[in-house]
Parts: structure tokens; C-alpha cells; sequence
């Protein structure tokens, strides 16, 4: 499927809201859960989008629209929301989290972006040449790829409680 921007902001819209059904009101146990060491817990993926909406998408893409000289991304921290997130409860970055994402879409929206922009380019630290439609469809998919992961660390936790069912249920060996 070819990237669209309408499709992939429909998306964009509703992983907020997702992650909201999925996660608020739920105990530690469930939210501050991992797949073992080094791992990520649903709490950490939520700080870890959250640090996303500040510093990586919509950044980026003003480097790609603004076509200076210097067209370099600077490298993202992926580890920030270990220490963005310190002492923040789940509710208090969920309502972060959709508040910058919010803010992000109209941004998004009141470029009126068209073909010739979203073929613009910029310089990933590690990928070199970029367009600005492949840093939001890779947004669109970033997103998609942590709900998936949200939900798989927590189906996780049932692993050996599921019983004989475990052989049916592929996403606990995942």
C-alpha cells in the first residue's frame, strides 16, 4: 500500500485513544510489566511516544519543509523517556501524550501539505536521504508498531497461565 496522508493521519488520530482504552485504570501490574530484562513496559512505550511527538516527527519535517542548507537530522534519544517520564503517572502521560498529538496533527494539517513536499528530503543520521512521505508513513507504522507491542508485552504476562492454550496463541513466543 502506497503511503496517503489522510489514511495515515486517521490513524495517527485514533493511537491516543488506544492506548487509552487499553491502558488507563489498569494496575502496575499489567502497566509496568515487561518481557524480561531490557525490555519495554507499556509505560515506557507510552513515554517513548510521547517523546516522539517532541522531538522527532513533526521536528523532522520542519527540517524537510524548511530545505536550508543543513537538512541533518539530529539523532533521537532512544532512551529519553526514562528519565521525560520520572515520577509521572500513567493518566498524566496519557493526557501528554494525546495533548501533543493534538498539537502535532494541526500542525500536520495547516501545512496543506501536496505530492511535490512529501517527496522533499532530509538527512537521517543513520539512513541517509529521507523524503518527508516516508518519515510519515514510517509515524503512521512507528504507532501501529507499538500498539502491537503494548499489546504483546501484556498478553505476555498470561503466558504460563493460559495453560495448553499457549500453542494457539502465537503472540506469547513472539
Amino acid at each position: 500500500m502506497d503511503f496517503d496522508l489522510t489514511d495515515g493521519v486517521a490513524v495517527l488520530e485514533r493511537t491516543p485513544a488506544a492506548l487509552r482504552t487499553m491502558l488507563a485504570g489498569l494496575p502496575a501490574a499489567w502497566t509496568d510489566a515487561t518481557e524480561g530484562p531490557e525490555t519495554w513496559s507499556p509505560y515506557v512505550i507510552l513515554g517513548h511516544l510521547i517523546h516522539g511527538e517532541r522531538a522527532d516527527w513533526i521536528p523532522r519535517a520542519q527540517i524537510i519543509l524548511a530545505q536550508g542548507a543543513d537538512r541533518r537530522f539530529v539523532p533521537f534519544d532512544r532512551l529519553a523517556q526514562f528519565r521525560e517520564s520520572e515520577g509521572k503517572s500513567l493518566a498524566q502521560l496519557l493526557d501528554e501524550f494525546a495533548s501533543l498529538r493534538a498539537e502535532s496533527l494541526r500542525t500536520l494539517a495547516g501545512w496543506r501539505l501536496d505530492d511535490a513536499q512529501l517527496a522533499l528530503e532530509g538527512e537521517h543520521p543513520a539512513f541517509g536521504t529521507v523524503t518527508l512521505r516516508q518519515l510519515l508513513a514510517t509515524w503512521v507504522a512507528h504507532d501501529l508498531g507499538h500498539i502491537a507491542q503494548t499489546a504483546r508485552v501484556m498478553a505476555k504476562q498470561y503466558r504460563e497461565a493460559v495453560g495448553p492454550w499457549r500453542a494457539y496463541l502465537p503472540v506469547m513466543d513472539r
